[in-house]
């Protein structure tokens, strides 16, 4: 699949939206707006009203649908998510950072969807104590859990894959590595993939989709890895004694250990950089995380 977003990537990355997380961030506020006008109750994903009453902007619409309700906690962590999401974008590129997102939406859509029809059939609508739900009334159970929560937790995980022992204040005081939250909030998604009803588990678990495809298969985050920088850093040490014992010099003349080979930028340059050697390329190549998932093999 690496191979297949390389090939899309040469061929449409021209048409990748640059700083897509500032557009989402925009469409948030924009659904607090409607919010407060009730129009809200006329974009998010029913499918049944999408089916029988042909209000195919729903479709579409449901992305405007904050992930909480407006408070000032909501105003932090959109402002975090903002960070995090243009982080990302650096780090794999525009066009990477498009299709993730993207195949988010498109895998809640598709399980939106798959919810209503299984759950519309006469066997699974009845209900154990005898009775029977509407169609109706499973359609207004899909749009209330459709949302972008899970989205944004994808971004989330996602970024803590990448840097897993990037420090965060928590609470503005605790410091505390980002993996543990991270590892934190994949419990509190497992609790509620065991309490949450059974067309809430297939919405969860389809929203997350695109961090489990992207983590296990296309970014191959694993090998990218800190255990894999200790591990690239010795396999070009014993390819090459040479290389090994030179240091690099940065901009202004200081020694360092690590220098992108695409912008020559080290770790003197900026210490927030994040250094990591490709396994793809043919020789001992080491990049930023900017350029990390956006170069040039070297064959």
């Amino acid at each position: 699949m690496g191979s297949l977003l390389n090939n899309l990537e040469r061929k449409y990355g021209k048409y990748a939206i640059p700083d897509l997380t500032r557009i989402i961030i925009i469409s948030y506020i924009i659904g607090y707006i409607l919010q407060f006008t009730r129009i809200s109750d006329f974009i998010s994903l029913n499918p049944y009203l999408v089916i029988n009453g042909l209000q195919v902007w729903r479709v579409i619409t449901w992305v405007l649908m904050p992930p909480s309700n407006l408070s000032i906690f909501t105003i932090i962590m959109l402002i975090f998510y903002y960070s995090i999401g243009t982080a990302l974008e650096r780090t794999w590129g525009a066009f990477r950072y498009n299709v993730y997102m993207l195949s988010g939406l498109i895998f809640t859509i598709i399980g939106a969807f798959a919810v209503y029809f299984i759950g519309t059939v006469p066997a699974v609508m009845q209900l154990t104590s005898g009775g029977f739900y509407l169609p109706s009334d499973l359609g207004i159970a899909v749009s209330y859990h459709v949302t972008t929560y899970y989205i944004n937790m994808s971004i989330f995980l996602a970024f803590a894959a990448n840097y897993p022992d990037m420090q965060l204040l928590l609470y503005f005081l605790i410091p505390i590595k980002i993996k543990w939250i991270a590892i934190l909030d994949a419990v509190f998604i497992a609790w509620q993939l065991v309490i949450a009803p059974w067309y809430a588990k297939v919405i969860i678990f389809v929203s997350l989709l695109n961090f489990l495809i992207f983590y296990l298969s296309t970014f191959n985050l694993k090998s990218s890895g800190q255990s894999s920088f200790h591990r690239n850093s010795a396999f070009g040490r014993s390819r090459s004694s040479t290389r090994s014992s030179r240091a690099y010099s940065s901009r202004n003349g200081s020694i360092s250990k690590h220098k992108c080979a695409i912008c020559g930028r080290t770790e003197l340059d900026d210490p927030t950089l994040e250094f990591r050697f490709c396994s793809k390329c043919n020789g001992n190549y080491e990049y930023c995380q900017e350029h990390l998932f956006t170069h040039k093999h070297v064959e």
